[in-house]
């Protein structure tokens, strides 16, 4: 999408068109249908060369990125900030070629993909309890892939916003429902949905570093920003005290596949105190995002809503 006059901001293969929600978008699926077929190397090396397109070029992702490493890192070398906006852009270059891949390939494919599992144990001992399990997955590495893996494991309950197309729409719920995913909306019977699946003792999904809608979140410390963040994870933690684990897939090199990391929660995320639980939401976010920086979504405003009076930061 161009971001002003003389901006250009280069295509994902998930964005190429942008239907409305009255049309039949059969060139995209098609190109989506087609792009599941790439073997994983190749689409990262496609991948790779798109995201040296968003940094070379002026474009609101490079922007986004920049501005993000200066709150977030101010004390870190100009050098070192652009070094890591490159790496961080091609990283999301890979993401958008391989969601095809992900979303569309076969169950066999997709578990050869999966070279390792670190602290997978703690899934594996709450699934034999039948504890309640909110897997906590932030924008880090392949989000996409662990939805997918986990919910070949145990039925799965995770929130989705819909597309503006109706076929891109249906495709993608195939996608992340062929599994044994069920995706429930974004809204009060949405959250329901969720509060049903955890008092069945069942397992969900939540992506816990968006910007939550006004009302549904409150400002704590996000790599020393006041930042906008939920509240529905450490409510539904706190009531139900289901195992919570912090879950990402971490991009391999050279298309090599995927390891698999489950991080137990801290023990204050289950605090009735929500600034003490937020916080520590937050702070788990920190430690699994420093691990790995440039395969986080650098490139989205999260810190876009700011506390009233507060000057906006981008």
């Amino acid at each position: 999408m161009p971001t002003g006059p003389g901006k250009f901001s280069p295509p994902t293969i998930l964005t190429c068109y942008r239907p409305t929600n009255n049309q039949m978008n059969t060139p995209t699926t098609s190109l989506l249908k087609l792009a599941a077929f790439l073997p994983l190397p190749v689409a990262h090396a496609i991948g790779t060369l798109l995201g040296w397109l968003f940094y070379l070029l002026p474009n609101k992702k490079r922007r986004i990125t920049l501005r993000n490493l200066e709150l977030c890192f101010p004390d870190m070398p100009l050098v070192q900030r652009h070094q890591l906006a490159r790496r961080s852009l091609i990283e999301t270059g890979k993401s958008a070629m391989e969601k095809p891949i992900l979303l569309f390939c076969s169950h066999k494919r997709l578990l050869r993909l999966v070279r390792n599992r670190i602290g997978h144990e703690h899934l594996a001992h709450a699934i034999e309890s039948e504890h309640a399990i909110i897997i906590c997955t932030p924008h880090l590495g392949d989000w996409e892939l662990i939805g997918l893996y986990c919910s070949t494991l145990r039925p799965m309950t995770n929130l989705y916003r819909p597309q503006r197309g109706r076929e891109i729409d249906k495709l993608i719920r195939q996608g992340r429902q062929r599994l044994g995913a069920t995706l429930v909306p974004t809204d009060v019977n949405g959250v329901r949905a969720l509060y049903r699946a955890l008092a069945n003792g069942e397992m969900i999904g939540v992506l816990p570093d968006q910007n939550p809608g006004k009302g549904t979140g409150i400002f704590v410390p996000f790599f020393g920003i006041s930042t906008n963040t939920m509240v529905l994870l450490p409510r539904l933690a706190h009531k139900y005290r289901p195992v919570v684990l912090y879950s990402y897939a971490e991009r391999l090199s050279w298309g090599r596949g995927f390891c698999l990391h489950f991080v137990p929660a801290g023990d204050n995320l289950v605090s009735e105190d929500m600034n003490t639980a937020a916080t520590s939401l937050n702070q788990g976010l920190e430690r699994e995002i420093a691990k790995l920086p440039e395969q986080y979504w650098w490139s989205y405003q999260r810190f876009r809503r700011r506390p009233d009076g507060e000057p906006p930061l981008y």
